[in-house]
């Protein structure tokens, strides 16, 4: 089953950033776009920050049984992973 979350935020000078999150067949797939920008950023390695922001959002939809719990373990086991990395 597919899963899909979408949010907005503004980075330091105001521009507006869309990031789009999917799970399908197991995997996560990140992609963003600033306001201004026509095609889609596809990231292998999905930004930290992108990733902490989708564990509070699977956070909060899991309390309303909007989200799986296997979605909030998938994506805990990612920014395990990325901070392993990073590190």
């Amino acid at each position: 089953m597919r899963s899909q979350h979408i949010w907005t935020e503004r980075n330091e000078e105001g521009t507006k950033r869309q990031v789009r999150a999917t799970r399908f067949g197991g995997r996560w797939r990140l992609q963003a776009k600033t306001a201004g920008d026509l095609d889609w950023t596809y990231y292998e390695r999905p930004l930290l920050e992108d990733l902490l922001a989708l564990k509070e959002i699977l956070a909060r939809k899991y309390q309303r049984r909007r989200a799986s719990s296997e979605d909030v373990t998938s994506v805990e086991k990612l920014i395990a992973d990325q901070k392993e990395i990073e590190s």
